[in-house]
């Protein structure tokens, strides 16, 4: 008999500042656009209301600094934020540092060598020979094959895996441009670390209660489109460019991507109790639920975590999954999908079960 991995435990953690939308707006974006009204409408118009940032623009502009800067800043912001989302997944997952096997980092929003990986093991109290892996440049969905990559490595190797998204894109606000893209970017993200821990499903106590094992991912990449999402590395940070168009895109293969994972168990998205799905803004959530043909309620754990934490990238699914099985409404048996979208253009879903 196979036995699959489990989400034996989540762990968030985010910067103590908070972003309040409309008073970043009025304070300190609007100067980028010359109080426009309809630049205001759009920034206010992207479901966010809070968010937490280790760089709160009101406080402390960052669009001058050189890219060395806020790769100094990201060293030392990262590993705090990390360490307490891990600790957190640890506690609740009933394991000590030393109990696990791999320990697997995704971030797009930073880079330092030695790793994130390295800087997390050796402070969390990881042995030695701890495996170890980075996961960078995919951006949001990176949590997803992060996550797919964790449960095969616990369901060959018996021993349990972690997985820590780790994002700090407030590091990267760029110089005043009136550049529309650049206003959704600079209205959309948060800073968030979120971690999950796996064990093998035949090694949970009775007290963990109910977990959701892993049963399959599925991807789909439109390289064709691949210019619509792009995070540029310029001497002043990290640059997004984001097209308008990507909604639309991704329409055109949520329901073709969703249905062939589900097909593969004999399921239909109406089999599905709960949805995980990442928010990467109003209309992408718009889009799922209606090409899904899911209630509006599916997505009411994506919408409230846009709203209150803005798009966190990688850990934004993370957050969305836990709060989801943290409500307690998927039950023995239920089955459910986290799905994530970002660079490439790529989509990612995994199946879990109850």
């Amino acid at each position: 008999m196979v036995t699959r991995p489990v989400l034996a435990g989540f762990g968030v953690a985010q910067p103590a500042g908070l972003v309040r939308q409309a008073e970043v707006w009025d304070r300190y974006f609007a100067g980028h656009f010359d109080g426009s009204a309809g630049a205001r409408r759009l920034f206010l118009s992207t479901g966010v209301s809070t968010r937490y940032a280790v760089a709160n623009p009101v406080v402390e502009d960052v669009s001058g600094w050189s890219t060395g800067e806020r790769m100094r800043r990201y060293a030392a912001e990262a590993p705090p934020l990390g360490r307490s989302a891990v600790s957190d997944a640890l506690a609740a997952a009933e394991l000590a540092p030393d109990d696990v096997g791999l320990l697997a980092v995704a971030s797009c929003t930073g880079y330092t060598t030695p790793g994130l990986d390295v800087t997390l093991a050796a402070e969390l109290g990881m042995p030695s020979d701890t495996q170890r892996l980075c996961i960078g440049h995919m951006g949001c969905y990176a949590a997803l094959p992060g996550l797919g990559t964790v449960a095969d490595f616990v369901a060959c190797r018996r021993r349990p895996a972690v997985l820590v998204c780790v994002e700090l894109p407030s590091l990267h606000i760029q110089p005043a441009s009136r550049e529309v893209p650049q206003l959704v970017a600079h209205a959309l993200f948060g800073d968030a670390a979120a971690a999950v821990a796996l064990r093998p499903g035949d090694r949970i106590t009775p007290t963990a209660g109910r977990v959701p094992a892993v049963l399959d991912l599925v991807a789909h990449t439109d390289p064709a489109t691949g210019d619509l999402m792009t995070w540029e590395i310029t001497d002043h940070g990290f640059r997004m460019g984001l097209s308008p168009r990507v909604p639309d895109v991704l329409a055109g293969h949520v329901a073709d991507t969703v249905g062939k994972l589900l097909a593969r168990y004999g399921l239909t998205p109406s089999d599905v109790s709960g949805w995980a799905v990442h928010p990467g803004g109003p209309r992408i959530l718009d889009v799922v639920e209606s090409e899904l043909g899911l209630p509006a309620e599916a997505l009411r754990v994506s919408r409230a975590t846009l709203r209150d934490h803005g798009n966190c990238s990688s850990a934004t699914v993370l957050m969305v999954l836990a709060t989801l099985l943290r409500q307690g409404t998927v039950a023995a048996g239920d089955y459910v999908v986290a799905m994530a979208f970002g660079p490439g253009l790529t989509l990612y879903a995994a199946l879990l079960r109850g």
